[in-house]
């Protein structure tokens, strides 16, 4: 069963562990978030310390296929998101105390 984390979930939590009110917290993740997306696309690349590092990556036009009906179609060029896991992020995911 998959279960996703919304912004309202990441508020709340926010919320209860630092007693911030609601429209702080809200506030600050806004922020948090905004901060990532403008300076992903203004510096290409961004290392949290102990996170990760999100980059920029350029994908060429490429010819795709439906695999059902055969029918080859064009694929746009475009920029996608990578994000690459620190050390300490890994090491953390597979301790057993997490589980």
């Amino acid at each position: 069963m998959r279960v996703n984390l919304t912004k309202k979930d990441l508020i709340n939590l926010v919320y209860m562990q630092i007693g911030f009110s609601k429209q702080i917290a809200e506030n600050l993740i806004e922020d948090f978030f905004f901060t990532i997306v403008t300076q992903l696309k203004k510096e290409k690349k961004i290392k949290i310390s102990k996170f990760g590092t999100f980059s920029l990556r350029e994908k060429k036009q490429r010819v795709g296929r439906n695999p059902k009906t055969k029918e080859e179609k064009l694929i746009t060029g475009r920029t996608v998101v990578l994000f690459k896991p620190s050390k300490e992020f890994k090491e953390f995911i597979n301790t057993k105390e997490n589980d």
